[in-house]
């Protein structure tokens, strides 16, 4: 692992950029899933989007703590409504495409190589996972299933739901409602996001190629399937266990397993994640740097 992480050397500065590009991949998607005429940029959601990330990585709140920070984050450019709608359709179209790498990797997985019973188990718990989901997620685009309004006539009906909540329920049934729309509203948005959020897979599969073939040794060159392959597990841990902060095991143990399929050695499926979370720790850096200069900034104009 010591051996293979000092190949990676100054590639190490790659590997950090191209994160960069994928965070202003969804930034850019982002900007394109609020809602007009408010007007966010780039330069709104990019620290947003790191910000968010770094907190999401740093507790074991998730998604809980990570997406009110990007919303409170471009508080001063837009309205609460618009941050959390245009995060949520974001969201929307980022769960989708990954629901879609993570099948798609699952069955070239199970297609190509003979996996241990205990990768091909989780493969299988995670293909019949993510086709749910991406049945789930039609509906929801569809406008048909709006979950949250079921909920909260459930919740209107019982006589223990708190006052604060029911004079809430009319803004969150707004909120789904403008979530769920947007496809509708804006026929020409949906094609632009999507390929931004299959450029971030892209460029991630981009990473981890760049790194294993810094990892592997000499003579032995990667191939597009398996980094894609490795990817797509990445993919499936940061969803299964973003409860976990920085997925530190979990993200070691299941890029090993992989690896051991793939190349014949679980070391390097170990050091790739030494890798990717050294790269995650220099973004988190990056984001926890943003909040403090985003509560500097709002301190002297307070004042």
């Amino acid at each position: 692992m010591a051996d293979g992480f000092g190949r990676v050397g100054f590639v190490f500065v790659a590997i950090v950029v191209l994160a960069g590009l994928r965070f202003a991949a969804r930034a850019w998607a982002w900007v394109l899933c609020t809602d007009p005429p408010h007007d966010l940029r780039m330069r709104d959601t990019f620290p947003a989007l790191v910000s968010g990330d770094a907190l999401g990585n740093l507790t074991p709140l998730g998604l809980f703590v990570s997406e009110p920070t990007k919303a409170a984050f471009v508080r001063d450019r837009v309205s609460l409504m618009n941050a959390l709608s245009g995060i949520a359709v974001e969201n929307l179209f980022y769960t989708v495409t990954v629901a879609a790498m993570i099948a798609c990797g699952t069955v070239a997985l199970l297609a190509v190589f003979d996996v241990p019973a205990a990768l091909r188990v989780m493969s299988q718990v995670a293909l019949a996972g993510m086709v749910a989901f991406l049945i789930l997620a039609m509906a929801l685009v569809s406008g048909r299933f709006r979950p949250l309004t079921w909920f909260l006539g459930l919740l209107e009906r019982s006589p223990l739901v708190p006052m604060a909540l029911r004079q809430r329920a009319d803004k969150l049934q707004m909120l789904e409602d403008r979530v769920y729309t947007f496809a509708r509203r804006h026929p020409s948005r949906p094609l632009p996001i999507l390929l931004l959020e299959i450029g971030y897979h892209a460029l991630g599969v981009a990473e981890t190629y760049l790194t294993v073939a810094m990892l592997l040794p000499a003579g032995t060159a990667p191939t597009l399937l398996g980094a894609f392959l490795l990817e797509s597990i990445n993919r499936f841990i940061q969803v299964a266990f973003k409860f976990v902060p920085m997925r530190l095991g979990v993200d070691e143990a299941g890029t090993g397993l992989l690896t051991q399929v793939l190349y014949a050695t679980s070391a390097l499926g170990v050091t790739l994640a030494v890798v990717r979370k050294a790269r995650m720790l220099v973004w988190t850096g990056i984001g926890v740097l943003f909040l403090g200069l985003r509560g500097i900034g709002a301190r002297r104009a307070e004042v």
